[in-house]
C-alpha cells in the first residue's frame, strides 16, 4: 500500500475532518477522500465514524492506525538514515518571512565566515505554527518563530531572542496624523492584513479585541500572504498596516511611510529560536543558533 494513504488516514484521525487534512496535506479534498475510500475498500471495513460532527475511528480505524502510525515512523527514520549515507553535513531550517526577509541574509553571512563549504542547507518560510510542528515532527533541525503565547515544544530546545515591535504603518498620502493616533484614525482606512496563522494578525485581532472591536470594523480588508505585497500596497496608499517595524525600518528613515502607534496596544510579540532536540549538541546547529544571536 502506498504510504500515502496511511498518512491520510492518520492526518483525518487527528484533525477530524477531510478539509482540515487537506489543507496540512496541501491536496484537495477530493483526494483525501478517494485515499480514505481506497484504504476502506482494501480492508473492506468501514474506519471512519461518519455520524458526528468530527471523524472518529471506527475499531478497525483503531487497529489501522495504530500499525499505519509504525509504519510511517520507520519510513520517516529509513528515509533519514538514506539521506545521509554519503552526504555532507546539512542543517534545515524553517523560519517565519519577516525573519527570513529582515534577518536571515544577516544569518548566513555570518555563518559562512565559519563554514564557507561543506555543509548542505535547507530553508523554508512558514507560519509559526507550521514552522513549530515541522520541528517537533523532525521535518527541520531548527525554527525561528514570533508568537504571542509561550511556546509548547516537548523535547525540544528554546531560546529566546529579543522580542519583536509591530507597529501600524501609512503612506503619507493617506494624511493620517502623527505618531500616537485615535483608533478610529486608522479603522476609516482600509486595513492590508496577513493571513490566518500569523502571528501579526494574532496580536493585532487580539488588541482590537481589548477595545471592542475587530477586523470587520475597518474600511475595507485586504489579505495578502506575502509582506513584499502588503509592504508595496501600503506603499500606493491603499490602506495601513500592522507589521514589525525591522520590516519597514529603511521606508520610515526616508519618510515614504509612517508609523503610528495606538494607546493602550500591545506592539511586542515574542521571538524565539526553537531546535529539535535531536541535534541541540551538533556544532554546525550551535553555530547557527551563534550567528542568529548574532544577527538579531
Amino acid at each position: 500500500m502506498d504510504t500515502r494513504y496511511l498518512k491520510t488516514l492518520s492526518m483525518v484521525l487527528s484533525t477530524g475532518s477531510f478539509s482540515k487534512a487537506a489543507e496540512e496535506l496541501y491536496i484537495t479534498q477530493s483526494a483525501v477522500s478517494q485515499r480514505i475510500k481506497a484504504i476502506e475498500e482494501q480492508f473492506g471495513l468501514p474506519l471512519l465514524d461518519r455520524s458526528g460532527t468530527v471523524l472518529q475511528p471506527t475499531d478497525a480505524g483503531e487497529a489501522v492506525l495504530k500499525a499505519a502510525e509504525q509504519i510511517l515512523a520507520i519510513e520517516h527514520s529509513l528515509k533519514k538514515e538514506l539521506q545521509n549515507l554519503g552526504r555532507k553535513p546539512g542543517i534545515s531550517l524553517c523560519c517565519t518571512p519577516t525573519f527570513g526577509i529582515v534577518y536571515l541574509p544577516h544569518v548566513l553571512n555570518r555563518f559562512f565566515l565559519c563554514y564557507s563549504e561543506g555543509v548542505d542547507l535547507k530553508f523554508m518560510l512558514n507560519t509559526p505554527e507550521r514552522s513549530l510542528k515541522g520541528v517537533l515532527a523532525n521535518d527541520f533541525d531548527l525554527a525561528v518563530i514570533e508568537h504571542c503565547e509561550n511556546v509548547q515544544a516537548a523535547g525540544a530546545e528554546v531560546y529566546q531572542l529579543p522580542a519583536d515591535e509591530l507597529i501600524f504603518i501609512s503612506a503619507p498620502a493617506l494624511q493620517i496624523p502623527g505618531k500616537d493616533v485615535r483608533l478610529q484614525d486608522l479603522t476609516c482606512h482600509r486595513l492590508i492584513a496577513r493571513r490566518d496563522g500569523c502571528s501579526s494578525r494574532h496580536l493585532l485581532e487580539s488588541n482590537l479585541s481589548r477595545f471592542g472591536k475587530s477586523l470587520e470594523d475597518f474600511n475595507g480588508t485586504i489579505v495578502y500572504d506575502d509582506l513584499h505585497l502588503t509592504i508595496q500596497s501600503v506603499l500606493s496608499g491603499n490602506g495601513v498596516a500592522f507589521v514589525s517595524r525591522s520590516m519597514v525600518d529603511e521606508q520610515l528613515e526616508k519618510g515614504t511611510l509612517r508609523e503610528h502607534m495606538v494607546d493602550g496596544f500591545a506592539s511586542n510579540r515574542l521571538r524565539s529560536i526553537v531546535v529539535n532536540g535531536k541535534r541541540g549538541q551538533d556544532p554546525l546547529i550551535k553555530s547557527l543558533i551563534a550567528s542568529i544571536f548574532s544577527a538579531v
